[in-house]
């Protein structure tokens, strides 16, 4: 077998790794507290970019930053660029079904663990999907029980997150939120690295496929920043209360237009502030 060594680079991958798998899920738990007070096609949209913040960024944009610091030996190490961008696909469509489950389902448990068996399932299937991916001169080989352990964990990981989605609110009980999940996600991906094991080819071949540094860099730059910038603008975005203030007048005026409205209607808490101020 193969000498196979996850931190290339030392603990730079790693490092990098962690800490945009919390930037992606804290902009990810901002971006879904946020649809808890929306209504229609804008409580939609705050899922839907959830969805890509903790999919996209905390979770693929995570894998593919520590994957960086893998190596196989002297061998090149080359991404089958569908089958890549396959699993970004699979990671946003999974933590957005869970993460709707859970938003429509309430708090009750049975959403929630349904939520979080599909999407920790998925975010597995993302990370096998990814290492598919990737073209060596080699036969990769895994270890069945270590690779069970890894989709235990994304399941658990998963479902706590979602949970995380339903109850946290503040910065400080987010920016903790966001870290655990960090390391949640970290966990799995580790896991399920450790189960594989790669036995070379005596002659190796040319290898197809495109080059992290051609490839992944470029994109892993890209949407980081984007990530940022989106983090930024979540910050500054209406806050909680505004919100929530704001999806009570909409539900007012849209049972007085349906006549469901009494004569003389309880005004809305958004109007009782401006009142009071």
């Amino acid at each position: 077998m193969a000498h196979i060594n996850h931190f290339a680079y030392g603990l730079l991958t790693p490092v990098l790794a962690y800490v945009m798998s919390s930037i992606g899920s804290m902009l990810g738990l901002m971006l879904t507290a946020r649809a808890r007070f929306a209504v229609g096609g804008a409580r939609v949209r705050w899922l839907v970019g959830g969805a890509v913040s903790i999919g996209g960024t905390g979770i693929w944009v995570m894998h593919f930053i520590a994957m960086m610091g893998f190596a196989v030996g002297n061998v090149p190490i080359r991404y089958d660029i569908p089958l890549t961008a396959a699993s970004a696909l699979i990671a946003v469509a999974v933590v957005g079904a869970g993460l709707f489950l859970v938003a429509y389902g309430g708090t009750r448990s049975g959403p929630l663990l349904a939520g979080g068996l599909l999407t920790g399932g998925g975010v597995a299937c993302m990370h096998y999907v990814g290492m598919a991916a990737m073209n060596m001169p080699g036969h990769v080989h895994y270890d069945f029980a270590v690779v069970a352990a890894s989709v235990l964990i994304a399941v658990v990981a998963a479902t706590v997150a979602l949970w995380f989605t339903t109850r946290v609110r503040g910065a400080l009980p987010t920016a903790g939120a966001a870290l655990i999940m960090g390391v949640a996600v970290s966990g799995m991906h580790y896991t399920g690295m450790f189960a594989m094991s790669v036995r070379l080819d005596p002659d190796p071949e040319m290898v197809p496929g495109a080059s992290a540094i051609d490839f992944l860099v470029p994109l892993l730059v890209t949407i980081s920043m984007f990530t940022l910038v989106m983090l930024l603008s979540a910050i500054l975005a209406p806050s909680e209360r505004e919100l929530r203030a704001e999806a009570e007048l909409l539900e007012w005026l849209a049972e007085r237009r349906a006549g469901s409205a009494s004569p003389l209607p309880r005004e809305p808490q958004h109007h009782q502030h401006r009142r009071r101020e």
